[in-house]
């Protein structure tokens, strides 16, 4: 695994000549830190992370101020999808209609340009006028701490509810969750067969076939596959012991769920929202709170910095059962 500065030296690879030479010069301390870099046709080159965008200059100096910063041109955009596509943009085309390319090491770049509609909804994205490299950082053991509170016994698991608002972490619990399940502890509980349903190809990192996150070694990768028809396909095909998405929202996601609930797998999975009463009140998703389906509620928030567990909530009696622990430490 790399640390995070050869990480990040790592991701900046991807970028046109021009920008890497410059990113390569900001300070240590904020490579450590960086979770987003962004490339805007005509706007200022930046990166953000804690909530903060940082503008860049020629010597890779940052400031709140975008007024010295380097303008990011067309030529710098896409030089850099070139990179990031290998030179062979056709072999990318159902990620670029997701609006997303994976790079290696399981890293997301997002693209906004003019988007093609054909008769079977997006087809391709044009013009591309900016790139958002999401850097993607594995903290393994996060969740070693609340294990306990989703496992039952030594053999079962409590299906699962992560509540958590953007950029709070939920990803990278999810993933780690996912990773101790697999693995299992010894003395503690065996591993579980899961099926991870990894729609947006962050969880899992797909690369060329190969996982580049640590997801566990009992773990199937249904890359770029929608939740609803992936957990439809885990059942029918991986025989899991539990299924992995992230992001639950839609009707048909919910209608997935009856059928692997029904099916005996258990359910591990996250949502947006700032509050267990917030989701709860969602239309789409709410027929599963009526029926109890989730056993555990895991509540994120930023009180403590990103990854802060607020707290575990039972899933009958919805009173608190584990209160506020940080420690994912500048995730995603």
């Amino acid at each position: 695994m790399l640390n995070n500065i050869n990480l990040y030296d790592s991701v900046i690879e991807n970028l046109c000549d021009e920008l890497n030479k410059i990113l390569i010069k900001i300070p240590h301390n904020h490579k450590l830190k960086t979770e987003e870099i962004r490339l805007r046709n005509g706007r200022p080159l930046s990166i953000s992370y804690g909530g903060k965008d940082y503008f860049v200059n020629i010597n890779g100096n940052l400031s709140s101020n975008p007024s010295n910063a380097v303008i990011v041109n067309e030529r710098h955009i896409m030089d850099t999808f070139q990179l990031i596509s290998n030179y062979s943009v056709y072999a990318y085309t159902e990620e670029i209609r997701n609006g997303y390319i994976t790079i290696r090491g399981g890293h997301r770049v997002g693209i906004g340009g003019k988007v093609i509609y054909g008769l079977n909804g997006v087809e391709n994205i044009r013009n591309i006028s900016s790139l958002n490299i999401r850097i993607g950082r594995e903290v393994l053991g996060v969740s070693n701490n609340i294990l306990s509170y989703i496992i039952k016994n030594t053999n079962g698991f409590y299906n699962t509810l992560i509540i958590s608002p953007p950029q709070c972490g939920k990803t990278t619990l999810l993933r780690d969750i996912v990773r101790n399940l697999s693995n299992g502890t010894e003395g503690n509980f065996k591993g579980f067969k899961v099926s991870l349903v990894d729609e947006r190809s962050e969880l899992a990192g797909m690369y060329n076939g190969m996982a580049q996150k640590d997801v566990g070694m009992r773990t199937d990768i249904l890359d770029g596959c929608l939740k609803s028809d992936g957990i439809i396909m885990a059942i029918r095909a991986l025989s899991p012991d539990i299924i992995a998405v992230d992001e639950i929202g839609g009707k048909k996601d919910a209608e997935a769920i009856h059928e692997a609930l029904r099916a005996g797998i258990k359910l591990m999975a996250t949502v947006h929202g700032s509050s267990l009463e917030e989701v709860r009140n969602k239309s789409s998703i709410r027929e599963l709170f009526t029926e109890n389906i989730f056993e555990r509620f895991i509540i994120l928030d930023r009180s403590d910095g990103v990854g802060t567990i607020k707290e575990i909530v039972d899933g009958y009696s919805y009173k608190p059962i584990f209160f506020r622990k940080s420690d994912l430490n500048g995730s995603s």
